[in-house]
């Protein structure tokens, strides 16, 4: 989905939200409720300027608009995979846009992060999967690696790989796959203000992604492993 339909869907014509290099922002309002917007659009790259970006608009809420809720509107292709923004230190912009993230719910920001298009590797990692909950429309996609590029890491064949994915999520990209996992909360499949609504009012606040996953059936022992780890 276009973000201007989405926009439009979500808050009316006249919506708030601008663009500007792939970047997208903007202060809503919801329900009589001021809302920032964050994200970003045409599948963009991750790289440095446009973590920094991001990162920036959170401090500024934070600074700004105490308690304000959050809204990560995803559509990118991963990390900018480009020597520059490797030796300008891409791997600290990234985790900087995440801890700002993590600040801003720490400090009683509601974040919601809805994939409206395609989420992909770091550059998902580091916002929608951060977020008190990630959220998805039905037609998103969502993965971290392809089964090629997953055969060349792990030096498995790619027909065993491609059988595992039959059978098991964590093997396997798309949006059912990430629900089954923990790592989406729900799809927003028609009326998506009050998908929106629900987030902002339900969503959890603590992370539960491997114990939703564990109950979902998508990630049978990431829950019990944390927990033996806190535990030790």
């Amino acid at each position: 989905m276009q973000w201007t339909l989405l926009a439009e869907k979500l808050f009316g014509l006249d919506h708030g939200i601008s663009v500007q290099d792939d970047f997208l922002s903007g202060t809503v309002q919801f329900e009589g409720a001021a809302l920032t917007v964050i994200g970003t659009t045409n599948h963009a790259p991750i790289g440095v300027e446009m973590a920094l970006k991001q990162a920036r608009r959170v401090l500024d809420t934070l600074a700004q608009h105490p308690g304000r809720a959050i809204l990560l509107l995803i559509d990118t292709q991963g990390q900018l995979l480009r020597r520059r923004d490797e030796l300008l230190g891409i791997n600290r912009a990234m985790a900087h846009l995440g801890c700002c993230i993590d600040l801003a719910r720490r400090r009683g920001h509601r974040v919601i992060g809805l994939v409206y298009d395609q989420a992909l590797s770091g550059g998902f990692i580091t916002s929608g999967l951060i977020a008190d909950a990630c959220y998805a429309l039905p037609e998103a996609e969502i993965r971290v690696m392809r089964i090629p590029a997953m055969a060349r890491v792990t030096k498995i064949a790619e027909e065993r790989l491609a059988e595992l994915s039959q059978t098991n999520p964590v093997f396997a990209p798309g949006v059912q796959n990430y629900v089954a996992m923990g790592g989406v909360q729900a799809v927003w499949k028609h009326d998506l203000q009050a998908g929106l609504r629900s987030a902002l009012r339900d969503a959890p606040t603590t992370d539960q992604r491997s114990r939703d996953g564990r109950s979902r059936g998508g990630r049978a022992l990431a829950y019990a492993v944390a927990q033996q780890v806190l535990a030790a």
